[in-house]
């Protein structure tokens, strides 16, 4: 852009609508981010359909120097407009399915008056939509030979981004820091549910690998899916890491471990419920334990340094508050940074 020229990285953070204030548009950007505002299917706390909006509203007043990266700004970073059509069906399909979940936690049939399957069947319908848009602006961008991010949203929103990655890529794995599994089948029969997002992801034989770590609340379906995946699915669950840290091994020995799962290709899923609730706790689903923010840092820093490649990343669940905003702009742009690093080795 003309402006780069004369851009100064320790100036102040401009306002001018794109992630960190860089001065990068669609054209000249080499990372192209895409929110998306869809948390239809959550079944706790609801706010992370805002989540795109507050990690953009945070992120101009991060510092640009990284220490992994220190020129990563450099690749060009240009986030999309954040759709309003899709936040406005979100806010009228949250409310059908609220109706849904009211009335399977009463322990009632979905046929029961009045019948409900109908309005499943338009959410599922939405959602599919809401997948196939996001599966073509990635393709496009893809086919542009441009790097692709994705900010949710509940974590049902980068399924049709790993679609897409799928056309280019004919064997990648995924690296997914999450306090759940996300492998229940269609959870409370919504096909794309935030649950299920890991299920649907498997349906896709260019998804060779899938490691988990941090898992801790887990029903016990996922856990027999897990076993019964023939390695395909390796779960770290975090009390298990914690006993294994408490006992001697370092973490740098379990990154490594962890690493050792994955093919060349990586695609980072981080839901931000996998960390300690203190570093988001307006996520949808918080749970108790969880990672620190830099053990996630340190094992993708381990990714890396083994000389894998970063394929794309999403960052989902960050919640409708500032705090959780500034911290889930600084997972962005670490991804943003390291992702970049990982492709010039």
């Amino acid at each position: 852009m003309n402006n780069l020229h004369n851009y100064n990285p320790s100036g102040i953070g401009q306002i001018n609508g794109n992630l960190f204030g860089l001065p990068f548009d669609y054209e000249s950007a080499n990372l192209i981010v895409f929110g998306v505002p869809w948390e239809v299917t959550v079944s706790y706390g609801a706010g992370t359909a805002n989540g795109p909006q507050r990690i953009l509203d945070a992120s101009p007043q991060l510092d640009l120097f990284d220490f992994d990266h220190p020129d990563g700004w450099k690749q060009g970073i240009f986030m999309v407009e954040i759709p309003q059509d899709i936040l406005d069906k979100n806010k009228y399909y949250r409310a059908l399915a609220g109706q849904i979940i009211e009335r399977l936690e009463q322990g009632q049939q979905l046929t029961d008056t009045p019948d409900l399957t109908p309005v499943l069947a338009e959410i599922n319908q939405a959602c599919q939509q809401v997948n196939q848009w996001l599966f073509e602006n990635c393709q496009e961008a893809i086919n542009l030979e441009k790097k692709v991010a994705v900010i949710g949203g509940d974590h049902s929103s980068p399924l049709g981004y790993l679609q897409a990655l799928a056309t280019k890529y004919s064997e990648f794995g995924i690296l997914h820091i999450d306090a759940h599994a996300d492998l229940r089948d269609a959870y409370e029969g919504f096909e794309f549910s935030h649950a299920s997002i890991m299920f649907n992801a498997m349906k896709l034989p260019q998804i060779s690998k899938l490691v988990q770590v941090g898992l801790r609340d887990i029903c016990h379906d996922e856990v027999e899916i897990i076993n019964q995946s023939n390695g395909r699915i390796i779960a770290y669950y975090d009390p298990v890491i914690k006993q294994m840290l408490y006992s001697g091994k370092t973490w740098i020995e379990l990154c490594r471990q962890i690493i050792n799962h994955l093919p060349e290709y990586v695609y980072i899923s981080f839901d931000v419920d996998g960390l300690d609730p203190k570093l988001c706790p307006s996520t949808g689903t918080p749970v108790p334990g969880g990672m620190e923010l830099e053990e996630t840092f340190c094992l993708f820093r381990e990714l890396v340094k083994s000389g894998r490649k970063i394929i794309g990343f999403d960052v989902c669940e960050v919640g409708d508050a500032e705090w959780d905003g500034n911290v889930g702009a600084r997972i962005v742009y670490k991804l943003a940074n390291l992702m970049n690093l990982s492709q010039q080795k």
